[in-house]
């Protein structure tokens, strides 16, 4: 037994000695360094999505009824803006949104979101946006006072 600790020991110690001791800055390559220049610069242009408002309230509305709001953003960021995805908290919230489709910077664009006045009393959903942001998504949320219908019809 020790004659195998000291094989497996003194293996360890050859191979601790005998590593080069190489200069880690001789080996990188000036022309990369610039690429990798260039590439970080690129990254800090990024497009900037920034709401008109995030949130809206619809008020007392009837249950079953459908309404829509339209969220206007702005590109104030240095690069294209692209909406990849909008999701909904609900199935009875619809984001409707310009898919994949590039918006320069300075440039505005609208995010119509649908809902169909389900559940009862205060309701909030939310929309989630996914675009090539620096956060990656962005959040909108509508609200609204969905009133039974027999109280609707009481009005």
């Amino acid at each position: 037994m020790k004659k195998v600790y000291l094989l497996v020991t003194s293996m360890l110690v050859i191979s601790f000695v005998s590593c080069k001791k190489d200069n880690a800055s001789d080996k990188v390559k000036a022309e990369n360094v610039e690429i990798a220049a260039q590439r970080d610069e690129a990254s800090k242009n990024l497009p900037i999505m920034s709401f008109d408002q995030t949130e809206h309230d619809f008020g007392n509305i009837p249950k079953g009824t459908p309404v829509e709001t339209v969220f206007t953003f702005k590109n104030t960021g240095t690069a294209p803006l692209i909406i990849t995805n909008a999701t909904s908290s609900c199935g009875c919230t619809v984001p409707e949104y310009p898919k994949n489709t590039p918006i320069a910077p300075g440039e505005t664009g609208e995010l119509k979101v649908k809902y169909n006045a389900s559940g009862k009393n205060q309701v909030t959903k939310t929309v989630t946006v996914s675009a090539n942001t620096e956060k990656g998504t962005e959040k909108l949320t509508i609200k609204a006072f969905v009133e039974a219908q027999d109280e609707a019809a009481a009005k």
